[in-house]
């Protein structure tokens, strides 16, 4: 998602220019694996958080946000890819128009949940070691010898093991998210979280919770504190429940 020119009304109306470019295979038609039609929906989200943007000063809108908050409008719109009646618009066969087999779709949907507490334990500790990591003022001499000691410190299970280790653990160093490795996850906190207002009302197209989650979410930028935002919208303080849920990890 590039922005070219971001919402604000300060010094006169800027209307936002949004523009997802997408990079997927070559092909007549062209078709999309799983993974692309994902990361469609999710540059989508961002895409709508700049669209919808209403604020003031330039600085504030769209994704100008904290970094903490700024995947929760992207993930959030993932959800919607996998329900029945957008897979019945999207996934359709190329030649035959048909949409996809409903036990094809079942599949589908149980393997997300494939091998979710192995990548949630090794999304954690990475994440974890992240934020250990800059809490040393002073710096680290020996990184082996500094994972080891978190990881027993943590309970890493030897099997689990590390998914980023840190002489090739890219987001400490590169793209910003040095000390933010945690925020996709707290992220899927958040979007699970809002997610479940929309099917505990029965209609994952509820119109009034869908400006309700426009006014609150995607359309405050950062003129409003993001925790009060969340809240307003969904009523609650964020629980990691709906999460460990949509996971498949509670019992």
């Amino acid at each position: 998602m590039s922005v070219y020119r971001a919402q604000g009304r300060h010094g006169g109306l800027s209307l936002p220019i949004v523009v997802n470019n997408t990079n997927f295979s070559k092909g007549e038609p062209t078709l999309l694996g799983l993974d692309d039609v994902r990361t469609l929906f999710h540059e989508f989200g961002h895409a709508l958080h700049g669209l919808l943007s209403d604020v003031d000063y330039q600085r504030l809108s769209g994704t100008q946000v904290l970094r903490d908050f700024v995947e929760l409008p992207s993930q959030l719109m993932e959800n919607w890819a996998w329900t029945p009646d957008i897979l019945d618009r999207h996934a359709r066969h190329a030649e035959t128009d048909r949409p996809m087999p409903e036990a094809l779709r079942a599949r589908i949907l149980a393997a997300q949940n494939f091998q979710q507490g192995y990548a949630t334990v090794r999304y954690t500790i990475s994440a974890l070691l992240d934020l250990a990591l800059h809490q040393e003022a002073d710096g680290v001499d020996d990184p082996a010898a500094f994972e080891t000691e978190l990881c027993q410190h943590y309970g890493l299970p030897a099997e689990a093991g590390l998914a980023h280790s840190l002489p090739h653990f890219n987001h400490l160093f590169n793209g910003g998210y040095a000390a933010g490795y945690y925020v996709y996850l707290w992220a899927e906190v958040l979007e699970a979280e809002a997610f479940a207002r929309f099917e505990e009302s029965g209609d994952l197209f509820d119109p009034e919770l869908a400006a309700s989650l426009c006014r609150h979410i995607y359309s405050a930028g950062n003129a409003r504190n993001p925790k009060q935002a969340f809240q307003a919208f969904s009523g609650r303080e964020p629980s990691a429940q709906a999460m460990l849920k949509k996971r498949g990890l509670t019992v």
